[in-house]
């Protein structure tokens, strides 16, 4: 489901939200202070913790994972598959991904390696998710 577009009225928002924390995929029905500052009222139908959690998270400061690739010089494969290390603020995915657009790294390449650090001025780092060896 999408997240419902924020303005910076005052009025309470009501919304249905798939929690994806675990395979249940609760509905979860949040009431909710939209702006550029989000507030959670209340939430109902969490089947667990974990989505208690959830809803509050995705509403209030939404973060993703990305996964991609980038090319690879001189491997056994042309591109590696990459991935934030930990979540990124939602609103700087597409930073990120910019700045792995340009991105070309030398082979070899290892598993967790760190491809780059702090993409787009975020704490976070890139690492590879495949092994691509020297040729």
């Amino acid at each position: 489901m999408r997240r419902h577009e924020m303005s910076d009225a005052a009025a309470p928002t009501l919304g249905k939200f798939i929690c994806v924390v675990c395979p249940n995929g609760c509905v979860i029905d949040a009431e909710f202070i939209p702006g550029s500052k989000p507030k959670l009222i209340s939430f109902a139908n969490a089947g667990c913790s974990k989505g208690e959690r959830w809803i509050k998270q995705e509403i209030e400061t939404p973060m993703r994972t990305i996964s991609t690739s980038v090319l690879v010089k001189g491997g056994d494969y042309v591109c590696a598959s990459v991935r934030t290390k930990t979540p990124i603020p939602l609103e700087r995915v597409m930073d990120v991904m910019d700045a792995l657009k340009d991105i070309v790294i030398e082979a070899p390449v290892h598993i967790g390696q760190t491809i780059i650090s702090s993409p787009a001025g975020i704490d976070a780092e890139i690492i590879a998710t495949r092994e691509v060896a020297k040729v």
